[in-house]
């Protein structure tokens, strides 16, 4: 597994992610823009709306798909992980503190059910 760059990683912090799972037939999905945190080097994501919502669905089908932010575009490797949960909880909540309803929704045991880490393919 190779990893993202400190530059990446700095434009994950910085900037919206845009995602997209890939389909069945090798095409992408419609990307769509979610909030993402980096914790210890590694990029991670949620849905908001747990495993029901459209976007979370699509990398599932594959595992792969693709995402983009600022300057960086990358094909990537989705996994699901559950052992970091509280740790990336402090880091949602500390990145999206401007938005304290939002950033407790991405906390709750419904999102967290959904978390993902991000790896470059």
């Amino acid at each position: 597994m190779s990893a993202f760059t400190p530059i990446e990683l700095t434009q994950f912090e910085t900037e919206e992610l845009r995602i997209a799972g890939l389909r069945d037939d090798g095409t992408l999905r419609k990307p769509v823009i979610i909030w993402m945190v980096v914790h210890e080097g590694q990029l991670y994501v949620r849905s908001v709306n747990g495993p029901d919502a459209a976007w979370f669905r699509g990398t599932q089908v594959q595992g792969r798909g693709h995402v983009s932010a600022g300057d960086v575009e990358k094909d990537v490797v989705f996994t699901r992980v559950d052992d970091v949960d509280d740790e990336l909880d402090e880091v949602y909540l500390d990145k999206y503190r401007s938005y304290p309803s939002a950033a407790v929704a991405i906390t709750t045991p419904l999102a967290r059910s959904t978390t993902l880490r991000v790896d470059p393919a």
